[in-house]
C-alpha cells in the first residue's frame, strides 16, 4: 500500500456521520377504518390513548360509508395537511385471519402518500399484545444501515416517552460469504482482512448512534437512548429484540428509491409483527 493510500484510508476512517435532529410535530391525524361510524369512534378512543404524548389537535375518523375504492381513499388521505395516517392491516378484507399480507389498501397508502403511516393490529383479530394500545414508552428504530438516518431517528424519538432503541444488525451470513470470497484471493491476508472488515462495519453505526445519544440527551433529557449494534440474522434478531424488550412501537422506512415495493427488510417485518403498532415513514 502506498503512503497516499494509507493517508486516504486514515482520512476516510476518521470521517463520521453526525446526527442532525429534525423536529417532528404531529398536529393533524387521520384514522382510517372499515367500521361503522359508532364502531370507528369507539376504536378511535384506543388509538388516541396510544398517541396521548403527541397532543394531536385535529383528528379525522373515516368509517366504512366514506370510501369504497383505493382511489377514494387516496383522495381522502392525500392531503399535505396530514401529519399522520393511522390504519390497521387488511382493511376492507377478511385476510386479517391469515398472517400473510398487509392488504391492498395499506400497501397503496404506504407507497402513494408522503405522510407517515401508523400500522395498527386489526381490531377483530385478537393477536395484539396487551400493551399494543398503551402509550409508546419503549420504541425500537430499525433500518438497513443506521448511519445518516436523521429523519428515522427523529420520528422514533418523538414517539418515545421512556426508552428508545436504535438498532443496526449486520447480516452474519452475508459477511461470511464475503470472507469466503476474500479467502480465495492469495494477495490478501484473510484473518486480518476479516477482522478489520468486521470491526469497520460496526464502527460507523456505533459512532452515529453515539452522536444520536449526545444530541437527544439535550432535547429529551428523560429519554434513555440505547444502541443495538451486532452481527446476526436480521429478521430473526429484530423479532427477538421486539419481544425481549417488550417494544410498544417499531419505527422503520416504507419507501425505497427506484422501486415500487416496500423498503428492504420492512415488508417481511411488517408481515411478521402483527402484535404491535408499526410507524412506517
Amino acid at each position: 500500500m502506498t503512503t497516499l493510500d494509507q493517508f486516504e484510508s486514515v482520512f476516510k476512517s476518521a470521517v463520521k456521520s453526525v446526527y442532525q435532529h429534525q423536529p417532528v410535530s404531529i398536529n393533524s391525524a387521520m384514522l382510517i377504518t372499515d367500521l361503522s361510524q359508532n364502531e370507528a369512534n369507539s376504536f378511535a378512543a384506543q388509538v388516541q390513548q396510544l398517541l396521548t404524548s403527541q397532543q394531536i389537535s385535529n383528528w379525522q375518523i373515516l368509517h366504512n360509508e366514506q370510501y369504497s375504492t383505493t382511489s377514494d381513499l387516496l383522495d381522502l388521505a392525500g392531503s399535505d395537511d396530514l401529519d399522520l395516517i393511522c390504519c390497521y392491516r387488511n382493511l376492507c378484507s377478511e385476510a386479517w385471519r391469515h398472517p400473510h399480507s398487509l392488504g391492498s389498501y395499506l400497501d397503496v397508502l404506504i407507497q402513494r402518500t408522503a405522510t407517515p403511516v401508523l400500522v395498527l393490529p386489526h381490531p377483530e383479530a385478537g393477536y395484539a399484545w396487551e400493551s399494543a394500545y398503551s402509550e409508546t414508552r419503549r420504541v425500537l428504530a430499525m433500518t438497513d444501515h443506521m448511519t445518516e438516518d436523521d429523519r428515522l431517528v427523529s420520528y422514533a424519538a418523538a414517539f418515545s416517552s421512556d426508552q428508545l432503541f436504535l438498532a443496526h444488525i449486520e447480516d452474519e451470513g452475508t459477511f461470511e460469504r464475503y470472507v469466503d470470497a476474500i479467502s480465495k484471493i492469495t494477495s490478501i491476508d484473510t484473518p486480518s482482512a476479516a477482522a478489520a472488515i468486521r470491526h469497520e462495519l460496526l464502527k460507523h453505526p456505533t459512532d452515529y448512534i453515539a452522536s444520536c445519544q449526545a444530541v437527544l440527551s439535550d432535547i429529551f433529557p428523560g429519554l434513555a437512548v440505547d444502541p443495538i449494534v451486532a452481527y446476526g440474522h436480521k429478521l430473526t434478531d429484530y423479532l427477538s429484540h421486539v419481544q425481549e424488550r417488550d417494544i410498544n412501537l417499531l419505527v422503520m422506512h416504507g419507501k425505497q428509491k427506484d422501486q415500487l415495493a416496500m423498503h428492504g427488510l420492512s415488508y417481511p417485518l411488517a408481515i411478521e409483527l402483527r402484535q404491535i403498532p408499526l410507524l412506517i415513514i
